[in-house]
């Protein structure tokens, strides 16, 4: 039986960097039964639903070519070619759905979960559109009462605020960020790093499981 694994993700479905780190946290499966307690912050509110050039994001040039050239190498490392993005778009809408698939289940919300990624990043879908992500909630299985409710209940407006009151909090001021035990990685750091954070967390939580303490 694989030991369990608790890891806190801080994620934006509009940030690339966050699909790496999603396809990077998942490899840790292969040894742990992994519990991730996804947390969504919205990384670029301004954005209009509509979406906007890439180019308007105001990052310096050589800035954007390094992290670009860097995002690519990351891509190849996972497997997956990314589609030639020149849009971002807003992600409330699809933040919101995210936090109110997790009633749905946790097979249904990961599901959900892949295919917000993946439709934003391999198929270039705009996740600010409400019919896209109907369509992307079908799919996974998420009823049309669960999506209406994303977006009229405030309780998952709630949320969304008390992830980012925790975020600040940590010091986390960027996503993605994994935390695992009492260790915070910021970036899509490399699974050997993820790896390194689950096994001291494993050596942490020993004496207080040995004790009879519940570890979380």
């Amino acid at each position: 039986m694989k030991p369990e694994l608790r890891v806190t993700v801080f994620s934006d479905y509009i940030c690339p960097f966050c699909y790496i780190g999603h396809l990077r946290v998942a490899k840790l499966r292969d040894s742990y039964n992994v519990k991730i307690n996804w947390r969504f912050l919205e990384i670029h509110p301004d954005n209009p639903p509509e979406g906007r050039p890439l180019s308007e994001l105001g990052y310096p040039p050589r800035q954007w070519q390094r992290m670009m050239e860097n995002l690519e190498k990351m891509a190849a490392e996972e497997g997956v070619e990314l589609a030639q993005r020149t849009f971002t778009t807003n992600s409330h809408k699809a933040l919101l759905l995210a936090e109110a698939g997790k009633s749905a289940g946790v097979q249904t919300f990961n599901r959900l979960n892949d295919d917000l990624f993946s439709a934003y990043f391999l198929h270039q879908q705009n996740l600010g559109d409400p019919e896209v992500l109907r369509a992307i909630a079908r799919r996974a299985g998420v009823g049309d009462e669960v999506v209406e409710q994303a977006w009229s209940d405030p309780r998952y407006e709630r949320e969304l605020q008390a992830n980012l009151r925790e975020a600040s909090r940590l010091g986390i001021n960027g996503t993605p960020a994994f935390i695992i035990g009492r260790r915070i990685a910021a970036g899509a750091v490399p699974v050997s790093t993820l790896r390194d954070m689950a096994g001291i967390a494993d050596i942490q939580l020993k004496p207080s499981a040995t004790a009879g303490a519940n570890p979380g």
